[in-house]
Parts: C-alpha cells; structure tokens; sequence
C-alpha cells in the first residue's frame, strides 16, 4: 500500500504545479492581450484626434498654453501602430526617468514647456560631443524630422539628460531614435 501512495502523491504533485505553471501563463498572457489593447485604443484615439503640428504657430503656442493641455498625435504624417506600439513598449526601460514621456504621441503639456527651456542650455565641450554624436547618429540626424516643437523638446531633453543624468552621445541616440514622434514607420529627415 505505501508503494502506491508515493507515486499517487507524486502525480499530484506535478498535476498540480503544471495546472499553476499553465495558470500563471494564461494570466501573463491576458495581462499582455488586455494590455496590447488598452495600447490599440490609445493608438487609435491619438492617431485620429491629434492636435499635434509642425507649423511655427504651434510651436510658440506652447510655451503661452495652460492647464492640463496635452500635446498629442503625430507632426508630420500618420502613425504606424506597429511603430507605435514598439516605441511604447520600449521607452518602458526609462521609466524611472521621469523626464522622458514614455509615449512619444501623447506629451504633459507641462513636461514639455519644462524640457524647451532647456534648448538653449549651454553645455560644455565633452557634454556638447555627446549631443553632437546624437545629432549624427539618429535616424533623423536629430531629434525630430523637421525643426518643429519636437525639435525644441527633445532637443531640450537631451541636453537635460546630458547634464543631469550624465547621458552619453548613444543614449541620447536610443531616446531620440525611440520618441519620433513624425508618424510612420519610415525616416523622414527633412530639417526644413
């Protein structure tokens, strides 16, 4: 009798580890489908009601805008969901840098007036290297596509995280190359 209760514990034993192993997978499973599609309807909201623009009007409004304004979709062109949801999914890995929007479409108003104050910021020479490595390196060969009000921001981002977090000429590159928020899956470098 005792030669048959082991195996019998045993099987139960791993019955009941593979259901929780099995468990836990379709849990993370859900988590990520609920999670692609909370990313889905964001995209689709912001791909279709941006108030985002290249023009020099809204660039200069920024800095006199108010409240809890947001400034959201794409400057140049359409969005690309799957562009989208890896720039999401990526910025992830700066989270703990509150200074870098982790969506690149979808900007706090107030962040943003933040980081174009700091465009104009000095650096200095090893610091200015670094921006330099950026502005040669990126897929737009700087931040944005154009010298619109993402130029400003994230150009002020750099030189914020340059000075504050000690971000290298790559670092800057992978931010940059990761918040281009022109739309698309393409490059668009025009700097006009």
């Amino acid at each position: 009798m005792k030669k048959l209760i082991f195996p019998f514990f045993l099987l139960l034993i791993i019955f009941i580890l593979s259901f929780l192993v099995f468990s836990d997978q379709n849990i993370i499973s859900t988590n990520k489908t609920n999670e692609d599609e909370m990313l889905y309807k964001k995209f689709q909201l912001l791909s279709r009601n941006g108030n985002s623009s290249c023009s020099s009007s809204f660039a200069n409004s920024i800095s006199s805008m108010s409240g809890q304004a947001r400034l959201q979709g794409s400057c140049c062109g359409p969005m690309g969901w799957h562009r989208y949801k890896e720039q999401v999914k990526s910025l992830k890995r700066y989270i703990n840098i509150k200074e870098i929007p982790p969506d690149p479409y979808d900007i706090e108003l107030k962040l943003a007036q933040k980081l174009q104050s700091h465009y104009n910021d000095p650096l200095s020479k090893k610091e200015q290297e670094a921006y330099d490595y950026a502005m040669q390196n990126s897929k737009e060969k700087g931040p944005c596509c154009c010298k619109c009000w993402r130029w400003n921001v994230y150009g002020g981002l750099a030189k914020y995280l340059i000075k504050n977090y000690k971000f290298t000429g790559r670092q800057i590159t992978d931010v940059w190359n990761l918040s281009d928020g022109c739309g698309g899956d393409e490059d668009h470098v025009a700097h006009s």
